[in-house]
């Protein structure tokens, strides 16, 4: 499966680009049309890149219709792998009324897959019981942001454990920004790691190209967990790869194999992202995230 973002060039077109898609999958039963939350894109796949291809040449040339597109996002995720506390104050005096909410909690690493959990150990009043629910929005908002790379938090416990109010000043405002900056004061402290999507590979090709075909996986951090034999002198490499090392693999497995390998795909599991690929996401985030 070969898949490639789209994007409206002008804001008039957005409305065409969603009809013509709808017309185009009506008629190819082979297209499907992904919006991805997390990466904020309309992702449209095919049986290849020759298949995605003539797919756009048919928009451009029937429906007069042209878009701009690029490989789609890796679809990363942020974790821990420490216990940490956080806590923030958050008061804010411009006059009038005032904003106070002051926030203590302690983030959790849950197992792989395991998503979000909040809970409330708060006793004595110390944050009024109709304040929760603000910390835990914050709390929230800044798990879909990220904490150091920009990608959405998952597999995380967060326990409020103290905090401060005030009595005319409290408003939930205060306390959902004082939940998310807590929150992000304690990630930054729980050894936050990047994960990426690892994907199951099945590539059918040539004997007489297996030799290429897995000294190119191995050389992309992929790990070649077996082969089968097929018929007429072809065989299966199995084998598991980051989903970011497979962006031009069509192309590359098309020269390996004079054009006659072919592919399957499907997401196995997330896991951490070495230090180095780790590093240079963050770096890649700085400047974003100042231009936000």
């Amino acid at each position: 499966v070969a898949g490639i973002a789209l994007a409206a060039r002008t804001h008039n077109d957005e409305n065409r680009l969603a009809d013509v898609l709808h017309r185009l999958l009506e008629e190819d039963p082979c297209l499907t049309l992904e919006a991805n939350a997390a990466t904020r894109e309309t992702v449209l796949r095919g049986l290849s890149d020759q298949h995605l291809r003539s797919t756009l040449d048919k928009m451009r040339e029937r429906y007069r219709l042209e878009v701009d597109t690029r490989p789609p996002r890796i679809a990363y995720r942020e974790t821990l792998q420490a216990r940490a506390e956080g806590h923030y104050r958050h008061k804010k005096q411009t006059g009038g009324a005032g904003q106070f909410g002051e926030v203590h909690l302690r983030v959790e690493p849950l197992e792989r897959g395991a998503g979000f959990e909040f809970a409330s150990e708060v006793v004595g009043g110390a944050i009024p019981g109709q304040f929760i629910p603000a910390v835990e929005k914050g709390v929230r908002e800044a798990c879909a942001s990220g904490a150091i790379a920009g990608y959405p938090v998952v597999d995380v416990r967060v326990v409020v454990t103290d905090g401060k109010h005030h009595p005319v000043d409290s408003k939930e405002v205060a306390f959902a920004t004082a939940g998310r900056e807590a929150f992000l004061a304690a990630i930054r402290e729980a050894r936050p790691v990047v994960l990426e999507p690892i994907v199951d590979l099945d590539v059918q090709i040539p004997q007489d190209a297996m030799g290429s075909v897995t000294g190119d996986l191995s050389g992309r951090r992929g790990r070649i967990l077996g082969t089968r034999t097929l018929n007429a002198g072809r065989v299966a490499v199995v084998a598991q790869a980051p989903l970011a090392e497979l962006d031009d693999y069509p192309a590359r497995l098309k020269a390996m194999t004079g054009g006659s390998g072919g592919y399957t795909l499907e997401l196995a599991r997330y896991e951490a992202v070495p230090p180095a690929v780790q590093k240079e996401l963050i770096a890649q985030y700085r400047p974003r995230a100042e231009d936000a």
